[in-house]
């Protein structure tokens, strides 16, 4: 639930470009996205997105979702870096933001590695096990 409502504010925002920024001027738009890194970065983060919002994608992929399904990681990083270069003069509160997600990115990472060393010791206890077995 809170992918689909991540997706929908990005619509929301990107919406708002392109009706209140740019007036559907799809020229404008295209000049806008090349001559301003922090656009190319949000409109690169928003197309990202579309594979993961609909659910079908999930039926229609089966066990490769999970490989495009951490393009989140990507997208949360380009989010902070579109929010970054976005913001001029205080920009307090995108450093909150990438403080944050990389408080969130740390503790994922941690709970990957613990993981990989639970299985990895557990593989080696049970091949030890039965090894044991077999010599009996």
């Amino acid at each position: 639930m809170f992918g689909l409502f991540a997706f929908f504010y990005a619509c929301l925002h990107f919406l708002t470009y392109i009706w209140l920024d740019q007036f559907f001027d799809l020229h404008s738009m295209a000049k806008d996205v090349v001559k301003r890194p922090f656009i190319t970065v949000g409109f690169t983060a928003f197309l990202l997105l579309f594979p993961l919002a609909p659910q079908a994608s999930i039926r229609r992929l089966g066990k490769r979702w999970q490989t495009i399904h951490r393009l989140i990681y990507v997208i949360a990083v380009l989010g902070v870096i579109h929010f970054m270069w976005l913001v001029k003069k205080d920009i307090r509160k995108p450093l909150i933001y990438a403080t944050i997600l990389s408080l969130l990115l740390a503790y994922r990472l941690i709970v990957w590695a613990w993981a990989r060393v639970t299985a990895s010791s557990l593989q080696e206890t049970t091949s030890v096990s039965r090894r044991t077995v077999a010599t009996d």
